[in-house]
């Protein structure tokens, strides 16, 4: 994205691909739930995460969500991985990466992290074959 862009311009930008990457059902959740006291942080994250970061041209959606994943595995933010382990197979990712991935985590982040992020990755994997 250029850096000519408005706020106004990200806000716009950013809550189209969070809806493309995370689908209208979670999105629409989270924009009813926003309250006066989480309003300027869902307006942020929506303007800077998805608007100025995810929008940009260097990689595609299916790369960063694939990148997203082992940083919030080895960061231990369990909540979000489960939502970017949907967001990445949704923008292409495989199950076999999501594992590979996963593997990588272990080297690098410790096989605790990798443990439990497998554990997620199953149950997400599970609920989608139900849902099929």
């Amino acid at each position: 994205m250029s850096d000519d862009k408005s706020f106004e311009d990200l806000l716009h930008q950013g809550m189209k691909t969070r809806r493309e990457v995370l689908g209208d059902e979670y999105v629409d959740a989270a924009v009813s739930a926003t309250t006066d006291f989480d309003r300027d942080f869902q307006e942020y994250i929506t303007s800077s995460a998805w608007g100025s970061v995810w929008s940009r041209d260097g990689l595609s959606r299916r790369d960063r969500s694939l990148i997203t994943v082992a940083q919030l595995a080895s960061l231990h933010y369990w909540d979000e991985l489960a939502l970017h382990i949907r967001a990445a197979i949704r923008n292409g990712v495989t199950r076999d990466e999501i594992k590979e991935a996963l593997l990588h985590v272990a080297v690098y982040a410790g096989v605790p992290a990798a443990n439990s992020a497998n554990k997620i990755a199953k149950r997400v994997f599970l609920e989608q074959d139900l849902e099929n």
